[in-house]
């Protein structure tokens, strides 16, 4: 029975360790209540633009958030980069 305890503990371990997945409606709704008011659909379609991976994604979309005067937890700003990602720029992880 202590060998059945201790899978399931390990199992238990790993799965938490693990974030959740990032949801891109969550991010699609915060990014059009919170960052909305500077910035607009056609911004992220520029021919010209700084991003070129998930990381630089990820990089402005944390640097630029301060501006909103709302401070977002990790998990929201990963929300965010997710929606932009599928809605626009569609770089690689």
């Amino acid at each position: 029975m202590r060998a059945v305890e201790a899978i399931a503990g390990i199992a238990l371990a790993l799965g938490a360790a693990q974030a959740p997945a990032a949801d891109p409606q969550q991010g699609k709704l915060l990014y059009e209540t919170h960052c909305g008011t500077c910035h607009y659909e056609k911004l992220h379609e520029r021919k010209v633009t700084k991003i070129d991976s998930y990381a630089a994604l990820r990089a402005e979309v944390s640097k630029w958030a301060a501006e909103t005067g709302r401070r977002f937890a990790p998990g929201e700003l990963d929300d965010i980069v997710e929606y932009l990602n599928q809605s626009h720029y569609r770089v690689a992880k």
